[in-house]
């Protein structure tokens, strides 16, 4: 997780990722509907090690009837945005699906950003006899070894909230890409196209971070006029996105014009700019409670939000790919992508009052529903069915 990009973007393996994820190939996307391949599969906007071909989970059943078991490889737990997806795991997804009787237990391991750490805890859930693993973030190409192990054990991996270029995974998410550009492109009209820019990316060697990162630079080359005075690794992290921003804004004393943060982080960014003594500048803001309440209380802060990935939200579609996918209802492709979703201050006065806590660590969620529901889900498998009302 925590190696750089450039370490993996040359190795053989993201090569054969290459190949294998190359739209040419894609003939499940074909299956979609146009205006879902126009908008999230074109090739212009999307990651290009993206694996988007035809699941290996087509006529897929599961060795065991339910209630399954399954693992949850969570390879970090250290910000907000992690606590809220066990939060909504703990308290409505397992409930749920145990009185469904469709789950028997979901046994969680914790890695903290290593990698063979990980690793190690997928086999170890493998060979204790899970149905299915879900893992959250992680590096694009060092599990794939491990997801084969699984596939050849009868056990399929999911990644939630960005992917894996093993095409024996599942993966569900946003277009990240296009919402990276999402971001750019809001930012160059709120700093009306020319201006000194901060960019803060994620957690770098990440899929969900470097797609992000990858949208944003491809928006602001259109804008020659904005200049990328900087980057810094926030972590998804508010208290590291913080300290980081805090030493380059003392560091480049120059102007600053805005700060293009991957959420989980927006929150440290207001608390850098304010500790900083500097104007408080536009910064894009994606579903921290804390940083949403600083907008509702200061209205021309900036424009509008951008929701790439509500936490509980997005655990759940991947977790109801995994459910329709036990059930053997086909995945048509390798990834199942969804849309970024902005957020009006309109809209925010319905979700906020004017009596909030700036320091909440808390998570606005738009409803799984919304983000990626039943029916929109049905568009990505042969066989779609409401996966709460499966009868084995």
């Amino acid at each position: 997780m925590k190696k750089n990009f450039a370490t993996w973007v040359c190795s053989a393996a993201f090569l054969a990722a290459m190949a294998l994820s190359s739209p040419a190939l894609a003939g499940g996307v074909s299956e979609l509907p146009k205006d879902i391949q126009d908008e999230l599969y074109n090739p212009a906007n999307i990651d290009p090690i993206q694996p988007v071909g035809e699941s290996a989970y087509r006529d897929w059943k599961p060795k065991n009837p339910p209630p399954w078991t399954i693992g949850y490889a969570s390879s970090y737990a250290g910000n907000t945005w992690r606590a809220n997806v066990m939060k909504r795991l703990q308290d409505e997804i397992i409930p749920k699906w145990k009185k469904l009787g469709l789950i028997k237990d979901v046994i969680i391991t914790q890695s903290n950003l290593n990698d063979s750490t990980q690793i190690q805890q997928m086999r170890q859930l493998v060979d204790q006899g899970v149905d299915a693993i879900i893992v959250c973030c992680s590096n694009p190409t060092a599990l794939n070894q491990t997801v084969q192990y699984a596939h050849d054990k009868g056990v399929p991996v999911f990644s939630a909230v960005g992917y894996l270029t093993s095409p024996f995974a599942v993966n569900t998410s946003a277009n990240f890409v296009v919402g990276g550009q999402q971001l750019g492109e809001w930012m160059a009209k709120e700093i009306n196209g020319k201006g000194n820019v901060l960019v803060v990316e994620g957690i770098p060697g990440a899929s969900a971070s470097d797609s992000q990162n990858v949208g944003v630079l491809k928006a602001l080359e259109k804008y020659p006029d904005i200049k990328v005075a900087g980057r810094v690794a926030g972590m998804w992290t508010d208290q590291v996105a913080q300290a980081e921003i805090q030493k380059w804004l003392a560091t480049n004393p120059g102007k600053l014009d805005g700060v293009i943060i991957q959420s989980a982080s927006e929150l440290g960014a207001v608390r850098a700019l304010k500790q900083s003594g500097r104007d408080m500048v536009p910064i894009t803001v994606g579903g921290e409670l804390g940083a949403l309440c600083y907008w509702r209380k200061n209205q021309k802060f900036i424009s509008s939000t951008i929701q790439g990935w509500p936490p509980g939200d997005d655990f759940e579609l991947g977790w109801n790919v995994m459910m329709r996918t036990l059930q053997g209802q086909g995945p048509k492709v390798q990834s199942i992508l969804t849309r970024p979703q902005a957020l009006s201050y309109e809209q925010l006065s319905k979700v906020l009052d004017d009596k909030c806590n700036e320091d909440s660590d808390g998570w606005y969620n738009v409803g799984a529903e919304q983000w990626a529901g039943k029916a929109y889900l049905d568009q990505f498998f042969l066989h779609p069915g409401d996966p709460e009302t499966f009868k084995p």
